[in-house]
């Protein structure tokens, strides 16, 4: 978001500053590396549009973040380096399958494996990428932890919500609620609509007939 200058339609000898969308595209590895804040909106645009003409997306909606860890000049910073970044986006490699190493606790001087060195400035641009999502919180015990720790307000994680990734909302399409007794048949597309969805639709797996010593 970026404020702009104009006049106040309602008195023009006045400016207003009023907040407007800008967009950028971030085509490196270090561009799209964030240590501490985030852009309100980031999301991943694909080579497709939605019938609006917007390309389609998803947005990462970070909820928590972690904070300070070590500093950055501690000489065991480096094995816990994918800590430094709310998120960092990188090209996928077959060989970068993980952001550190069990081992990276028995010697954090010389780690295994030191995400820092994942980011090294190489495009992104129409390449499958790799969101590194780092989401915590800081919870300093006090007597209202007492005798469990309440969950509001210590939430953590994200959100990866589409963004014009459909042409409008989906889940108008949503069936319902459906009732029905046991003597009716529930796959009958009469008494259970959702029966008769295309199995494409279906979030469930299709599990095959499951049988055991005869039962």
């Amino acid at each position: 978001m970026a404020f702009e200058m104009a006049r106040a339609p309602w008195s023009p000898e006045q400016q207003i500053e009023r907040p407007r969308l800008t967009k950028k595209v971030l085509d490196t590895e270090d561009q799209a590396a964030f240590p501490r804040q985030m852009p309100r909106y980031i999301y991943f645009a694909a080579n497709s549009k939605n019938k609006w003409g917007h390309q389609r997306g998803y947005r990462i909606q970070v909820i928590s973040s972690a904070g300070d860890h070590v500093p950055e000049a501690s000489s065991m910073e480096r094995a816990i380096s994918w800590a430094r970044y709310q998120l960092a986006v990188t090209r996928r490699k077959e060989e970068e399958p993980t952001s550190t190493s069990i081992y990276n606790q028995n010697d954090p001087w010389t780690p295994t494996i030191a995400f820092a060195d994942f980011i090294n400035n190489e495009t992104i641009t129409n390449e499958d990428l790799v969101a590194w999502i780092t989401a915590g919180f800081l919870h300093i015990p006090h007597s209202e932890d007492i005798p469990n720790t309440a969950t509001v307000g210590n939430s953590v994680g994200f959100l990866l919500r589409p963004y014009n990734y459909y042409d409008l909302d989906p889940s108008i399409y949503s069936h319902d609620g459906v009732f029905f007794t046991s003597e009716q048949d529930f796959t009958a597309c009469e008494v259970n609509p959702v029966a008769c969805l295309p199995q494409t639709a279906s979030c469930l797996p299709n599990f095959p007939p499951f049988t055991y010593d005869g039962f």
